[in-house]
């Protein structure tokens, strides 16, 4: 299959989607016969982000660790999905404009759905307080103004929420 380089960049609060709409969303591209690699938040900071806390510095550094690998695949034709919260606007626009192929999707789930999905015990220690800065609770979630594609998925399937991706992925000629 001809393809161009992409990022695809997932980004929302924890437990809105994003790992299962990547996943989903890798299949699909690589049933295509795509050249695909995933860049999830949480693995990355367990191994290119290791020894970073979470303030809003440590947490700027690994989102420009993750853009900075990301980017190198994209420039090499390859179709990046990321996936991380990437709580601040100001470093997603960054990225967006060094990496250039860059496709942001939003994915918006309300805070009480994420909640009930939290499958990792994480919102319910940071309202406990046994988690300080917790993205959400006590620090700030700053949505995209203008995603490329928004997901809402506590009203939609995974299937539709992969089926927008591509139809956008498509769109752009990046297919």
């Amino acid at each position: 299959m001809e393809q161009r380089g992409l990022t695809v960049w997932l980004t929302g609060l924890s437990g809105a989607g994003k790992t299962t709409i990547s996943q989903a969303l890798e299949k699909e591209l690589r049933s295509r016969g795509c050249k695909v690699e995933v860049l999830d938040g949480d693995i990355v900071r367990q191994h290119l982000a290791k020894g970073l806390g979470f303030s809003k510095e440590d947490r700027d550094e690994n989102i420009r660790r993750i853009g900075f690998v990301a980017n190198l695949l994209t420039r090499n034709g390859v179709i990046v999905i990321v996936s991380a919260i990437s709580p601040y606007r100001e470093i997603r626009e960054e990225l967006r404009e060094k990496i250039g192929n860059f496709m942001e999707v939003f994915v918006n789930a309300p805070l009480e759905v994420c909640e009930q999905r939290d499958v990792k015990g994480l919102y319910k220690k940071a309202r406990a307080g046994e988690i300080k800065g917790f993205t959400g609770i006590d620090d700030p979630y700053e949505q995209p103004l203008n995603p490329d594609i928004e997901c809402r998925t506590a009203k939609e399937k995974v299937t539709e929420s992969v089926s927008k991706v591509m139809a956008k992925i498509e769109e752009l000629s990046y297919l």
